[in-house]
């Protein structure tokens, strides 16, 4: 059949615009196949340990498989990068921890920006360190380990991972109490509880979620969390700050995607995410863990991330800290 000119161009212009549907379909449908969680850690950690709930939530909520993917390495920059490097289509999700505010000025040659180049999308949790020890060490308060490291200096150790609060944790504990605890780089924190477990170390200043475990079936002594108040989680646990003033650190996790991804998906992360966090047994899960529900709106975490990259960037540059 032959169409007249003026329908057929009629028909070739709307059909010109048709390329600009499907993107929007695919993001009101979002997900239609597997999703992928790009932790950047070994398995074991704390933000595998959370991502792998809220990634089961979200497979729930929205009927596609949300799958960890651990990329560990570099103090977590080979799993950032591979996320920053991937399709920005919703299909990739970057578990974000404040390491990656603190890599921005702990590293001088990272081949990304990372308040560049990923979109925030939703808080997840906050959680104080916990300075635990060996059983072994002759200590059971605040006090007698600062009393105990300055009699034995350069003889204490301490495990953590090149980038992130479990080393700056430490590192503002030494400056603030004027001991010499030597720090030993891990590539992650699983191993290092390992050593500190069998007694081939005998501090730790790791995340809650990490040693909480340890703490409750006695393996591990715990002397305080390292937040300003005192943890719900170990309520007969004091602060640090009640020994030595002033002393404060948190880690904090959430998701984000690759710049660009669509804003309705962005959106809608942003609301699933949320939605769990109000979830009464996540909320349990997450204050067994010994952290806090973070809710929050993409812009709320984007502005937490640019405030802590500033914060710790001082610390970093006040105490000359640099990679191992």
């Amino acid at each position: 059949m032959k169409l007249p000119r003026r329908k057929f161009l009629h028909l070739a212009a709307g059909a010109a615009v048709l390329p600009a549907v499907p993107p929007v379909a695919s993001a009101l449908d979002y997900p239609t196949r597997p999703v992928r969680i790009i932790v950047p850690y070994a398995p074991g950690g704390a933000p595998d340990i959370v991502a792998r709930v809220m990634g089961q939530w979200l497979s729930e909520r929205l009927a596609q498989p949300f799958v960890i993917e651990n990329r560990p390495g570099a103090g977590g920059n080979i799993g950032t990068e591979a996320a920053v490097r991937a399709a920005p289509d919703g299909y990739t999700l970057h578990y974000v921890v404040t390491a990656n505010a603190i890599s921005a000025t702990l590293f001088d040659n990272l081949k990304f920006n990372f308040i560049r180049d990923i979109t925030p999308v939703a808080g997840i949790i906050r959680v104080p360190n916990l300075v635990s020890v060996n059983l072994s060490l002759p200590v059971e308060t605040i006090p007698q380990l600062v009393t105990h490291a300055k009699a034995n200096p350069g003889k204490l150790n301490f495990g953590a991972p090149t980038a992130g609060t479990v080393l700056l944790s430490g590192e503002l504990f030494k400056m603030m109490t004027s001991v010499n605890i030597v720090h030993v780089p891990y590539s992650n924190s699983a191993q290092a509880v390992t050593d500190l477990l069998a007694g081939q170390m005998q501090v730790s200043f790791d995340v809650m979620p990490t040693t909480i475990a340890y703490v409750r079936t006695g393996k591990l002594r715990a002397l305080a969390v390292t937040t300003a108040a005192r943890s719900p989680a170990l309520t007969d646990i004091p602060a640090v700050g009640d020994f030595v003033p002033g002393y404060e650190a948190s880690s904090w996790h959430g998701f984000g995607v690759p710049r660009n991804t669509p804003a309705e998906i962005v959106k809608k992360l942003n609301k699933e995410t949320n939605a769990g966090l109000a979830d009464p047994k996540i909320k349990a899960r997450l204050a067994d863990l010994g952290g806090v529900a973070m809710v929050m709106t993409p812009a709320d975490f984007e502005k937490l991330i640019a405030d802590e990259t500033e914060k710790w960037g001082k610390v970093i540059r006040a105490a000359g800290i640099k990679p191992e």
